[in-house]
C-alpha cells in the first residue's frame, strides 16, 4: 500500500487488525448512504420497524422478559458535546462531523482515538428523528472509544450532554452486527418507533478478514430517549 493511499484509509474509519496492521471498517460510503436515506428526514419513514440481526452478534433485539421505559418526547435542537456510557466507563467528547471528499461521512482523527464524531447534517441527539454517532474500535496501537459498545444490552443507559446544558438520556433497546454484504441502511438507521428521539452508535465489527485487510461488518447500537437530566 503507498503512504497516500494509507493515509486515504486513515482519513476513513479504521482499526488494527491481528499484528497490528491497519484496516478500514464498513466503507463509510455505505453509511453515507443511510445518511441520505435516514438523516433528518428520518421520520417520514414508516416507523415500528425492528429486523433481525445479520453477522456475530453480542446482543439481538431486546429479549421479552427486559421491560424498557417509555419514551421521552423529544427535546429541542442543541448539538453535543460529551458522550457517557457508564456502564463502560466511557466519557468521550463529541466532535462535529461532516463528509469528506469521497462523500463519505468523516470519523474523529486517529489522534483523538477516545472521541467520537456526530454527523452534524443530521439530528442533534434529543432532537426527533435519528441522531448518529461513530467512532473508532481500536487504533494501530491500543482499543478506542467504541472498543466494547458491542457488549452493550437492552436496557442500557447512554448519555448525551448537550450545548443547552441538558442531557438527552436514552435506553439500549437493540444491538446488532450488520454485515457488508447485502447491508441494509434502513436496518442501521431507520427508526425504530414512530415519532421518537432516537440515537445510534456506530463501530466496526464482525471479524477481521485478512484477505481485504478490513472488519466484515458494522456493530450498530440503537437506544432512545426516555429522560432527561442536568449537566
Amino acid at each position: 500500500m503507498s503512504e497516500t493511499d494509507e493515509q486515504d484509509q486513515r482519513r476513513l474509519v479504521g482499526s488494527v487488525g491481528p499484528g497490528g496492521r491497519l484496516v478500514t471498517g464498513i466503507a463509510w460510503t455505505v453509511l453515507l448512504l443511510g445518511l441520505w436515506l435516514w438523516g433528518r428526514e428520518a421520520t417520514d419513514v414508516r416507523g415500528g420497524m425492528s429486523v433481525p440481526a445479520t453477522g456475530d452478534m453480542a446482543a439481538a433485539g431486546r429479549p421479552p422478559d427486559i421491560p424498557l421505559p417509555p419514551a421521552h418526547a423529544p427535546l429541542g435542537e442543541a448539538p453535543p458535546q460529551r458522550l457517557d456510557i457508564p456502564g463502560l466507563g466511557i466519557s468521550a467528547p463529541v466532535l462535529a462531523s461532516g463528509l469528506d471528499t469521497k462523500g463519505a461521512i468523516e470519523a474523529p482523527p486517529f489522534d483523538r482515538p477516545g472521541s467520537v464524531g456526530w454527523y452534524a447534517d443530521g439530528v442533534t441527539p434529543g432532537a426527533a428523528g435519528t441522531a448518529l454517532m461513530v467512532g473508532h474500535v481500536d487504533t494501530e496501537t491500543e482499543p478506542a472509544v467504541f472498543y466494547k459498545v458491542s457488549t452493550l444490552e437492552p436496557g442500557a443507559t447512554l448519555r448525551v450532554v448537550r450545548e443547552d446544558a441538558g442531557v438527552a438520556e436514552f435506553t439500549v433497546d437493540d444491538v446488532q452486527v450488520l454485515t457488508r454484504d447485502g447491508f441494509d441502511a434502513q436496518q442501521a438507521y431507520g427508526p425504530r418507533g414512530t415519532g421518537r428521539a432516537e440515537l445510534r452508535l456506530i463501530t466496526c465489527g464482525g471479524t477481521f478478514d485478512r484477505a481485504t485487510n478490513s472488519y466484515t461488518a458494522n456493530v450498530v447500537v440503537s437506544a432512545y430517549l426516555t429522560g432527561t437530566g442536568g449537566a
